[in-house]
């Protein structure tokens, strides 16, 4: 086959580091924003959300972007252009690890609106008790020592 096709859509999950509340009310729609013009060099930002400690992001990629290589100048360019355009919020950082979950086509809906939904799904639940059931919903095996920073 001489041409090459990818539709892959992946639910994305990472804290700030320490889960530091750092993503303000008032950060949260610019830092999206930023993040959203960061993903379009590679692919297709489909839903972004979270709370103060932690962002979820549906995003399609193309076939030439790997999710660690989207990760990586996802968290290196937001967290300078905080540092950069929001002085108070020198402190701002990612933790260095991330979940990274397969999406089919037909549950891309479902996983949108539990991304819009991030602020009243955290009323009862953590951060690392959600993350905990994502990975036991997607059957990955992990070591509580090396889960969170």
């Amino acid at each position: 086959m001489p041409q090459s096709f990818a539709a892959l859509q992946a639910h994305i999950v990472f804290s700030t580091k320490n889960r530091m509340p750092g993503i303000t009310p008032d950060l949260a729609p610019k830092l999206y924003g930023y993040i959203h013009g960061i993903v379009a060099e590679s692919g297709i930002l489909l839903a972004a959300g979270g709370v103060a400690d932690h962002v979820h992001l549906l995003v399609t990629l193309g076939r030439e972007m790997s999710v660690a290589e989207l990760v990586r100048l996802i968290k290196c360019n937001s967290s300078r252009w905080v540092h950069d355009t929001f002085p108070a919020h020198r402190e701002f950082a990612w933790q260095s690890g991330y979940g990274a979950f397969s999406v089919s086509r037909s549950h891309r809906d479902p996983v949108k609106r539990y991304i819009e939904t991030q602020t009243e799904h955290h009323k009862t639940l953590s951060f690392q008790d959600e993350f905990r059931e994502l990975l036991r919903r997607h059957g990955l095996e992990w070591d509580e020592r090396y889960v969170w920073d």
